[in-house]
Parts: C-alpha cells; structure tokens; sequence
C-alpha cells in the first residue's frame, strides 16, 4: 500500500509539473480560431484581422476556420467539445450566446457553463435604413407614417430571431406602430428590398447598410447603439431619435470551452486587447462601423448575462422560436 501510495503521488506530481510547463510555454503550436459565419461577412472580417495582430503578439499562427450554419451553434458546439488548452477558441458574437439560448429550444451545449470568458474585441451598432426615395427623413417621420396605416407597411430582417429582427420588433412595441415582418435569407436580400422599396425600413449591420447609404440609394435615420460612431457621426443615435428602447450594441469577442487554465486565458486577453489597439485593427474595424474594445475576462462573462437576460425577454414576448 505505501508502495503503491509513493507511485500515485510521484504520477500526480508529475502530471501537475507537465501541465505547469505546457501552460508556460503557451502557445506552443499554432491556435484555432472558429467562426460561425461564411467567409467575408463581417465577423469573418473582424475575426481574421484580430487574429493576424494577435499572432504575432503570441508568436504563433491563429487560423481561422469558418464553420456556419445553424446560427452559429455549430461553431459553438466544435467550441465546447474541444480541449481546454487554449488551442481551440471561438470568435463569437451577441446572437450566438445572448439570443440562442432563448431561441432554440434545444442546444448541445450550455450557453454559460461550457465555455469560458477570453476578452470582447469589439462592438457595433445597426443602422436603421430606408429607400432614398422614402418620405421619410427621420425616425419620428416614418413612425409617424407607420402609425398613420396600421399593419399595411412592413420591415425586414436576416431571419427570424435575428438580433435585426430583435432590434426592429423592440422599436415597434416601444413606438406603438403595427407593421408586418418579412424575413429574407442573409444581410444581401434584405438590402435590396431596402433599396427598392419592397419593405418600408430596415435595421442593417453597418458594412452593406453604409456603402448604400454613402452611395444615395438608401437614408441612414439611426444607429442603434447608444453613442453615435465615427463611421456615421452626423447620424443620431437611436435614443436621440425618441426611441431608446431600441438601443442594440452587437458585440464580438473571444471564448473557450470550460475549465482553461487561467494563466492561458489571461495571456489570451492581454494578446486580444494589444491586437485591437493596433492601428491595421483600429483602421480595419472602423472602416466596417465597429469599435475596437478591450474588457476582462469578467466583463465578458457580466456582458453575456446582461444580454441574455435582455433578448430573452424580447425573444419570448414575440414567440421566435428555431426548431
């Protein structure tokens, strides 16, 4: 027994001295990043750029590799399936843990426990679109116009349970105004009944929305978020606009599956944090309508619960549900 004792006790210690030593000289090899979204959406885009700063931070590759489809679970499921060792990491953004956990009526993955908090590298608002050829200038103009027909105008999204059909459904309740939600199939579509005037108005992410409206063919009345953004700075905010119930901050950042040594995580946040501050990130995520951010760990964590204690809400008072 005493034996046997002294060679459990040699195995653990070295176990533990291995793990130690791997954990010092992370990253050894380089790290997989996965996201959720085809390649050249915006959170790919965002994704890379961070990567390539945070590589040479950490003096390895960070490869991204795209895995969509199922509004980013599968991506989060290879995610919460992989090695805790840092190797393997996932670039989110607000829908995949702030509203499908409300969405889906089953997921293979528990939204909070099975990944761990890395860093936020950015946020960014939607914009709030309509025809060039709309006579509606401003928010209070075309709620004016939707109030004036009650269910004769509509709005469109990405999709159903999306946050641009989240952000738009918030609007209409605070506002009073009955209008009828069309869903098309990606960001691409949506515009484009944006731009002939299929729908009366649109939340759009910032890249397809402002090259249109820099272009003329579509009226910018609002950003969603609560400041306005250099990208949009004579556009109102949301809130200034009348309607601050229908403030939207998108965010992006960076999890792993649970149980990361902390000493890995922390040296992932400071990489993610000196990456954004680069100016090639700086540029690059400007030029999309995006914000560059930095926060720890705990904020990460504290910002998941608040925003999924937010679209939850929105998300069972209209009924969205994906099977």
């Amino acid at each position: 027994m005493l034996r046997r004792s002294v060679l459990l006790s040699c195995l653990l210690a070295a176990t533990t001295m291995t793990a130690a030593h791997a954990q010092s000289d992370y990253p050894s090899r380089p790290i997989r990043m996965v996201v959720g979204f085809p390649p050249g959406g915006i959170s790919d885009v965002l994704a890379r750029t961070v990567a390539a700063e945070a590589s040479g931070v950490l003096g390895q590759n960070i490869v991204v590799e795209n895995r969509p489809g199922a509004g980013t679970t599968i991506a989060a499921d290879l995610v919460a399936r992989s090695n805790p060792d840092g190797y393997t990491l996932l670039f989110q953004d607000t829908t995949t843990h702030a509203i499908n956990a409300s969405l889906y009526k089953k997921l293979p993955y528990d939204t909070v426990r099975d990944f761990t908090p890395i860093s936020l590298v950015s946020y960014s608002p939607l914009m709030l679109v309509v025809s060039a050829n709309s006579p509606a200038h401003s928010v209070a103009d075309l709620m004016a116009r939707l109030k004036a027909a009650p269910g004769k105008y509509s709005y469109g999204s990405s999709g159903n349970g999306t946050i641009i059909h989240l952000a738009s459904e918030m609007m209409d309740r605070a506002a009073g105004v009955d209008v009828i939600h069309v869903p098309y199939k990606g960001s691409a579509p949506l515009v484009q009944a944006t731009l002939t005037g299929e729908i009366e108005f649109a939340f759009s992410s910032m890249p397809p929305a402002i090259t249109q409206v820099q272009a003329g063919k579509l009226r910018a009345l609002a950003v969603s978020t609560p400041k306005r953004i250099a990208a949009a700075a004579d556009v109102p905010t949301i809130a200034e606009a009348g309607v601050p119930a229908a403030e939207v901050t998108l965010y992006n950042g960076v999890l792993g599956p649970k149980n990361m040594p902390p000493e890995v995580v922390q040296k992932l946040n400071d990489a993610f944090a000196k990456a954004v501050q680069s100016e090639r990130a700086k540029a690059t995520y400007l030029s999309l309508g995006a914000v560059p951010m930095a926060v720890t760990p705990a904020q990460v964590a504290a910002q998941i619960q608040e925003d999924m204690g937010r679209y939850s809400k929105v998300v069972n008072d209209i009924g969205a549900k994906v099977d």
